[in-house]
């Protein structure tokens, strides 16, 4: 069968910086998912992407196109609202784990299809492994009746949904092209609108431990993925969140479950709290539900036991003791003073180093592995006193992970505290 398109032509164009026709977009990606236009030439064109750009159509088409690759969820069944939030990675951010059973107490289901750690950030999938028995692979008609049942669920997502984008998310990462704008947006979205969600809430993250380290690119790629929701029909708000300095106390999988839980007990870090309450409240504003108050939900109990019942519902045990490391270092203050940075990609690394994380997606993880953090900037330490507690099962993993925090730590001997925490939201941009 003759091909309507030649690859090369697609590739010309967008090198030349043109427009790909709607016909084209639609082709290009149905081609390389079946195989017929070479890895080599779809590198040749993420590459012409990133530097070239693409326009909202483009996108939009472009989205749409990886989207027909594969099958489509259908929540139209439930008898209540769908919401759902993606964050694009961070350090320390276990905010799906409080997050998706706060917003259930509220008549809402939560469908989060999440993926696992890369690099230096951490997978929603890798921590809630960690609780003996617990597992992610759940079909279609499981996430129907655990939602329709529970009204949460944090599981994988199926291999039908956008398999154009699997392909392409493989070859973007080893083609230096992961940081293009129209590519970042069409992947996560893609993925998003084929969950078949009502509504959909995005924590871009900005700062040195984020993909975006710079806010005005996280703001373009907020508003880009913004538009695309709403063009798809999908209620989207993004909100823009620092990732400057790790979420709050705990980087790694079994230690960040264990903080989820103390949030969810109604104690918990500050930010970590913040930004919870704050996602919930536009997750059930989205949905309809404006009047709940998720602070009262974490208070009274009502989010732990859907948490239980969650996590009960996908072979987990909600009592069971959460696996520790068998080796523990402490990272000393080397002077007085107030701590002035505590740099969220240096500690992303350290415990990457550790064995939180994967250097390649079939990696194995340490579920025990990870980071305990004492102090935060604005606090004033004391010579000597523990900055960060590094946890591994295997100790001769120790050394690269210091040589990762080297720099990372900063404290200022003639330092003030400085008043207050600063901000975790930093900017709302809505469609």
């Amino acid at each position: 069968m003759s091909e309507p398109f030649d690859a090369v032509d697609v590739i010309r164009t967008k090198r030349d910086g043109g427009t790909l026709a709607p016909a084209q977009i639609d082709w290009v990606i149905d081609a390389y998912t079946r195989g017929v236009v070479a890895e080599e030439q779809m590198s040749a064109l993420a590459m012409a992407i990133f530097l070239n750009g693409m326009e909202r159509a483009e996108i939009v088409r472009w989205t749409r196109a990886m989207i027909a690759s594969g099958e489509r969820m259908d929540f139209s069944s439930l008898s209540r609202p769908t919401a759902d939030k993606h964050s694009t990675g961070g350090v320390g951010d276990k905010i799906t784990l409080p997050l998706a059973p706060l917003v259930a107490v509220f008549d809402v289901a939560v469908p989060q299809l999440s993926g696992r750690g890369l690099g230096h950030t951490g997978g929603t999938l890798d921590k809630l492994e960690s609780i003996p028995g617990w597992r992610a692979a759940l079909s279609n008609e499981e996430i129907l009746a655990q939602l329709d049942r529970v009204g949460a669920v944090i599981c994988a997502a199926g291999s039908g949904l956008a398999p154009a984008d699997k392909k392409l998310y493989a070859l973007r990462d080893t083609t230096a092209t992961v940081e293009a704008i129209p590519l970042i947006a069409s992947s996560i979205m893609s993925k998003k609108i084929a969950e078949g969600t009502d509504s959909l809430v995005l924590d871009v993250k900005v700062g040195s431990g984020a993909f975006m380290k710079d806010a005005d690119r996280a703001g373009e790629l907020a508003r880009t993925m913004v538009e695309l929701g709403t063009d798809a029909g999908v209620r989207t708000v993004a909100l823009l969140t620092d990732m400057s300095t790790p979420l709050g106390l705990t980087v790694g999988n079994a230690l960040e479950v264990r903080e989820s839980v103390e949030v969810l007990a109604g104690g918990g870090p500050a930010d970590v709290v913040e930004l919870t309450v704050a996602l919930a409240r536009e997750m059930l504003d989205a949905a309809g539900r404006p009047d709940a108050d998720p602070e009262a939900a974490l208070e009274d109990g009502r989010a732990m036991d859907v948490w239980r019942r969650m996590v009960a519902a996908q072979d987990g045990d909600p009592d069971a003791v959460l696996p520790t490391a068998r080796h523990t270092e402490n990272v000393l203050a080397e002077s007085d003073g107030v701590l002035t940075t505590l740099d969220a990609y240096d500690v992303g690394v350290a415990s990457w180093r550790l064995g939180a994380g994967r250097a390649r997606k079939e990696d194995p993880v340490q579920a025990v592995a990870g980071i305990e953090i004492h102090a935060k900037p604005g606090e004033r330490v004391r010579k000597g006193q523990p900055i960060l507690t590094l946890h591994t099962d295997t100790p001769e993993r120790f050394e690269r992970a210091l040589e990762a925090l080297d720099g990372g730590i900063v404290i200022d001997p003639a330092g003030a505290e400085v008043p207050g925490r600063p901000a975790t939201v930093l900017d709302r941009v809505a469609g």
